[in-house]
């Protein structure tokens, strides 16, 4: 792995930030919504750890905030009861 990662000049973090935007993109080719919304927020995830992986807090925070945001939306909407 770290060969890889030296041949391709591709860091760690930027492999979560590339696995990250990989999850959201397959959550928009989903057509059953609950596995696009569980999708969706593992690339949610992914985006947070990307952000706390960033050279300082002040730069990953937006990343955190607005993931933690879509992926409460997304919970609220899994946890949601259907009239």
């Amino acid at each position: 792995m770290t060969l890889i990662m030296e041949v391709l000049g591709i860091t760690g973090t930027e492999y979560v930030g590339y696995l990250a935007s990989l999850m959201v993109l397959l959550s928009f080719t989903m057509k059953d919504v609950r596995k696009l919304r569980f999708v969706n927020m593992s690339g949610c995830i992914l985006f947070i750890i990307y952000g706390f992986l960033m050279p300082s807090f002040r730069i990953g925070l937006p990343i955190i905030i607005a993931n933690a945001a879509i992926f409460s939306v997304n919970l609220y909407y899994l946890l949601k009861k259907k009239n």
